[in-house]
């Protein structure tokens, strides 16, 4: 092995993988490979799942408090470590380095938060209907937990999974993107640096139909939460059938925003552009299309090309504050692409820019679309990249019905100073999530979840806690 070919984390050992294939890992930025992984299969999966069985007893068996105190000094190892962390991040991923920064401290706060959960989440007394008889409901860990991460948020991601799984009796199975491991692996080291006891937390990397089936298949598994696409989620409901395992899913998104007449241009240009750009658009719950009402239409999109045309981005390895990255990979570049060029054809008004860049990198500029009718493919699709579709509407109720039309329901969004409209638009908006005059971006203490082909089940809060526990009643007969 070179320096930048790495190992697998199993049972508490970084391990040699036995099926010798390797995996490059490329920066999108210079589209350079920067390490090689281990391409995983069925038997670093069975590994990894038997290691996590075998803890998993004893791990439950500790007091929840002392479990916290583990996730807590998880927190304290990224935080010593996060310059190196933000840099790899930024290099593996296209981040800039602000935002880099923030998933890095924001994992550690989230380890911290779920840590505290230790001594809060609990069971009932539920009334019965005999004499002399009291029901206990108990909240109880499933068992062995598998997590499939995305590449876009690769190192939160880990925490979202791994952290309520933990405190709560769990132990985990992660594996992570391949395009953006590396941050995983330093997870990995800040875990065996601090002790954490073998086969808690095991990491596997390799290619999602090979090595994340077998994992969702493995009927020791007691849940699998995967952050993904649509895609990906539908054949990890597949793979999970045979043994009805539990599947938690956050997939796509298409989230819209509505910017009423009496809106605060200025805030909703603001939060609109900040929630497209943010990591090149690339996050499923950034605003994806809008809809602007008629009278404030010209006024709007003139505002927003300003807006579009002050939007920085390259090489965030070499150029400082920059507002925006690369995309992930040459196919992603030529996905968003595709999807402008269809629109453009189909009547859309390209206001500025629409091609990928001619340089080496995967970048693709911040791309402005207005004259957009809502039949367009491109007010249905993902995007995923940074790119803005604008329809104009005439009354509140025609917003409303076209931001519901999506097979997606993750994040929604309104502008406005009324009260009661911005209500109305919260109570009929069918979204798991709504923002009233901000940006798309959830807390931790909330709760994370999708409607329709967004997603099964949540993650944060108390709420996303509880996905990861099962419960047992007891019913004891006295005399």
């Amino acid at each position: 092995m070179t320096q930048n070919q790495k190992r697998m984390y199993i049972n508490g050992e970084f391990i040699a993988h036995k099926t010798g294939r390797w995996i490059d890992v490329i920066n999108p930025a210079t589209e350079q490979a920067i390490m090689q992984i281990p391409q995983g299969g069925a038997d670093e999966a069975r590994l990894a799942i038997d290691a996590a069985e075998a803890a998993q007893p004893g791990w439950e068996a500790l007091p929840a408090v002392e479990r916290g105190r583990w996730l807590h000094r998880l927190a304290e190892g990224i935080r010593y470590r996060e310059p190196e962390l933000t840099k790899l991040i930024v290099t593996e991923g296209g981040k800039t380095p602000e935002l880099a920064k923030v998933e890095v401290l924001f994992t550690a706060d989230y380890l911290d938060y779920m840590a505290e959960w230790a001594r809060r989440y609990e069971g009932e007394i539920i009334q019965s209907d005999r004499a002399n008889e009291n029901i206990f409901l108990f909240k109880k860990a499933i068992g062995v937990v598998v997590g499939i991460l995305p590449w876009n948020f690769p190192f939160f991601l880990i925490a979202r999974k791994a952290a309520p799984a933990l405190v709560t009796g769990n132990t985990i199975v992660i594996k992570p993107s391949e395009l953006t491991p590396g941050n995983a692996l330093l997870f990995a080291e800040i875990a065996d640096q601090i002790g954490l006891p073998p086969g808690v937390f095991n990491l596997v990397t390799g290619y999602g139909p090979e090595l994340g089936q077998a994992l969702a298949a493995n009927p020791k598994v007691g849940m699998v939460s995967l952050t993904g696409s649509v895609g990906a989620g539908i054949a990890t409901l597949h793979a999970a059938a045979d043994n009805v395992t539990k599947v938690s899913l956050e997939l796509g998104g298409k989230a819209p925003a509505i910017v009423m007449a009496d809106a605060d241009l200025d805030l909703a240009v603001k939060a609109i552009v900040s929630s497209r750009i943010i990591n090149s658009g690339q996050v499923c719950n950034c605003t994806e299309r809008v809809y602007v009402q008629r009278e404030i239409y010209p006024q709007f999109i003139a505002r927003l090309t300003e807006a579009f045309r002050h939007v920085t981005f390259g090489n965030p390895d070499q150029q400082a504050g920059l507002d925006m990255g690369p995309l992930i990979s040459a196919e992603a570049v030529q996905r968003v692409e595709d999807k402008v060029t269809r629109a453009v054809s189909q009547g859309a008004t390209l206001v500025m820019g629409g091609k990928r860049e001619a340089r080496s990198g995967y970048f693709f500029p911040p791309t402005l679309l207005c004259d957009v009718q809502q039949e367009m493919e491109i007010m249905h699709q993902e995007i995923f990249g940074p790119v803005l579709p604008v329809c104009c509407f005439d009354s509140f109720e025609q917003a409303i019905a076209m931001a519901n039309d999506s097979e997606y329901g993750l994040t929604s969004s309104v502008f406005t100073r009324d009260l009661n409209v911005a209500m109305m638009a919260i109570k009929q908006l069918k979204f798991g999530e709504t923002y009233v005059n901000r940006e798309s971006f959830e807390a931790m203490q909330g709760f994370h979840a999708g409607w329709r082909k967004s997603g099964i089940g949540g993650a944060d809060g108390r709420h996303g806690l509880e996905d990861y526990l099962q419960t047992q009643v007891a019913y004891l007969q006295f005399r």
